[in-house]
């Protein structure tokens, strides 16, 4: 696996090897061994699955508050997202900094998210299918959501026209009116 920093610290891009041929591929996507021996140890105890149908579909900014937080990994299975984490660890250098990167089916890339940030995406395609592990199980007393346009952000989408939102993402508060239970 390749594993690449980002901007901001603990937030990495994982990049699984792919064994070609002319049946298509074959890819290890998680090991936990491979990832202890680069340091990484990370545990995970849920995985769960989304399908976006339509492109410009915006999901988040979403988080799960401490005792509940989780960590996750995250990945495209089918088409394409733009994933985006945002730091809200109060005293981190990076508070209040995102970053985005593009994943794929065809890329393969993965990003993990640490505890003590927001994380949402956008779909670049049709029938976007995002999978993701998670360090702790949902919690629905402690889940909570950021409104994903919130000017003090600034955070580029990468939409070509008006998201595709639900009623819960459209009713999160601004950035600048909400506190950070991390």
């Amino acid at each position: 696996m390749d594993i690449e920093p980002t901007a901001i610290e603990g937030v990495v891009i994982v990049t699984p090897k792919r064994h070609g041929d002319a049946r298509g591929f074959f890819s290890e996507t998680w090991n936990v061994a491979a990832l202890a021996a680069r340091g990484y140890d990370w545990a995970f105890v849920q995985d769960n699955q989304s399908l976006s149908a339509a492109k410009g579909t915006v999901r988040g900014l979403h988080y799960q508050a401490p005792p509940h937080a989780q960590a996750k990994l995250v990945r495209c299975g089918r088409g394409a997202v733009w994933d985006v984490a945002v730091d809200v660890r109060p005293g981190s250098a990076t508070y209040a900094q995102w970053v985005g990167v593009e994943l794929s089916a065809d890329n393969g890339r993965q990003l993990y998210i640490p505890e003590g940030f927001l994380h949402g995406f956008s779909t670049l395609t049709e029938n976007a299918e995002l999978l993701y592990k998670c360090s702790a199980p949902y919690n629905g007393a402690a889940d909570g959501a950021v409104r994903f346009d919130s000017a003090a952000l600034g955070i580029d989408w990468k939409l070509d026209g008006p998201p595709v939102l639900s009623d819960k993402d459209l009713a999160a508060p601004e950035f600048e009116d909400w506190t950070s239970p991390f």
